[in-house]
């Protein structure tokens, strides 16, 4: 049975009436594919030029820990939209799709009388679950023609007059392959190679493009608030940026160390949400769902969600901090190159983040490990310098558990987990870690067998 204010929302939706409740805002998302939280202007990146994120700052909060749930694109997507864990939605590896009882976004924010839609890449599946009005654009960017055309953005906002919209917006930019933007604007000699990194000409080269299709997506991130600014309604208007998961150098993405998990996010909603605010506060992907449902006047059951609504919050810095804890998890089963059974789960307090490699014994395994030109150039790298030689091999050769200060150490560079000063972090943050892993229905290894049967393309290898 729907909830009150659901219901009327629902009816004043199917008798076509063109009244938008005075408390019911807009929502514009927009997200980036593959950018490591610390690779923008406004996050004290010495090199990345990005002037329209940097200025979108200073009208709203930013949110220095936000926290994907994954660190590959369809999990993180498909959690971001249903505001549940991977495992709890089912999909937990790359390239799968939710259980069929799964409710998401659309759903929600449809039955409130809102129009739904989806420009740019899609990585949810299956598409039935996920009803947006798809307005285009592509799944990957091959760097020919016009990747995505913006001008549909302006008109979806126009012709949504009379009726609250929802807007998502996902550029491909910047993932692999890094083939948009001017990269002669980052000579690589003159870049400052993160200390996570080994300096070679590779990597350098590598960072020039990455941080070339950066700038090219704050670009299009521009061309968004400048059609929502000229449709009159910017101030009705609750605008999200999310970086999404780490990017694809070693020890970001498919990992979950903090370039692989946390993330950057920023709120503008004039009037409501603190202009050139900056806050260490840990927020998830998860909240998302939750957060839009009670702002457009719907009721939040807490049992249906893995986030916590930040309605609130979001309007007040005295607010406590939502969450204690913040959980990630990964699989490398049925992904490119991946290894046979490689899973990770994870857990942070804001500072210590302990991670559990549940195959520990195997290699890790990816496309970066195979042919991602940067990290197979640490290789030789590796003959003359100890630092190359040492984050070389950990990249594919990892202990069982791994913990690190994140507050001091936010690079993850310096394993604590024999410092046996550390013994109480370490069974508090696995006692929780056990506790959302048992919530979620997670079996560790077994969860992590089952990844084929996740995943339409390979459940018939897996039968």
């Amino acid at each position: 049975m729907l909830p009150l204010r659901r219901f009327f929302a629902v009816v004043f939706l199917w008798i076509g009436s063109t009244a938008v409740p005075a408390d019911q805002p807009n929502f514009l998302l927009f997200m980036s594919d593959d950018l490591s939280w610390h690779d923008l202007g406004l996050t004290g990146s010495p090199d990345v030029k990005t002037p329209h994120l940097d200025h979108f700052a200073t009208e709203g909060t930013t949110f220095t820990h936000a926290y994907t749930s994954a660190p590959t694109c369809a999990p993180t997507r498909m959690s971001l939209y249903t505001g549940l864990h991977p495992v709890r939605h089912g999909g937990h590896p790359n390239h799968s799709e939710v259980y069929p009882h799964v409710r998401t976004l659309p759903h929600h924010l449809q039955e409130l009388g809102y129009e739904v839609a989806l420009m740019g890449k899609r990585h949810e599946k299956p598409a039935s679950q996920f009803p947006f009005t798809f307005l285009g654009g592509r799944h990957h960017d091959n760097g020919d023609g016009l990747d995505l055309d913006l001008s549909l953005a302006g008109e979806f906002i126009a012709k949504s007059t009379g009726q609250p919209w929802c807007l998502i917006v996902t550029t491909n930019q910047p993932h692999t392959p890094w083939n948009r933007g001017n990269a002669s604007a980052y000579p690589p000699d003159q870049l400052t190679v993160p200390p996570y990194l080994i300096d070679t000409p590779e990597t350098r080269e590598g960072l020039s493009a990455y941080y070339a299709e950066i700038t090219y997506m704050d670009a299009q991130f521009g061309d968004v608030m400048r059609q929502l600014e000229a449709s009159g309604e910017a101030d009705n208007t609750v605008v999200v940026f999310l970086t999404e998961q780490g990017s694809n150098f070693p020890f970001a993405k498919w990992t979950c160390y903090e370039q692989g998990v946390r993330a950057t996010k920023i709120v503008r909603w004039p009037g409501r949400v603190p202009a050139g605010l900056e806050r260490a506060d840990l927020v998830q992907y998860v909240d998302i769902v939750p957060t839009f449902i009670e702002l457009a006047g719907g009721e939040v059951d807490p049992a249906e969600f893995d986030g916590r609504s930040l309605a609130r919050f979001w309007q007040d810095p005295a607010a406590g901090s939502p969450h204690k804890f913040v959980f990630s998890m990964a699989t490398t089963r049925g992904i490119h190159r991946g290894s046979e059974a490689y899973g990770i789960r994870s857990v942070s307090d804001g500072r210590f983040r302990l991670i559990w490699n549940l195959h520990h014994e195997d290699a890790f395994q990816n496309t970066v490990t195979h042919n991602f030109a940067p990290y197979l150039s640490w290789e030789e790298a590796a003959l003359t310098t100890p630092f190359a030689a040492q984050q070389f091999t950990a990249y594919q050769r990892r202990p069982e558990y791994e913990l690190y200060d994140v507050v001091e150490d936010p690079w993850c560079l310096n394993n604590l987990i024999d410092d046996g000063r550390r013994f109480k972090s370490v069974s508090s943050l696995r006692r929780h870690l056990e506790a959302w892993m048992a919530q979620q229905g997670d079996e560790g290894d077994a969860t992590e067998r089952t990844a084929f049967e996740r995943m339409p393309g390979k459940r018939q290898k897996a039968q």
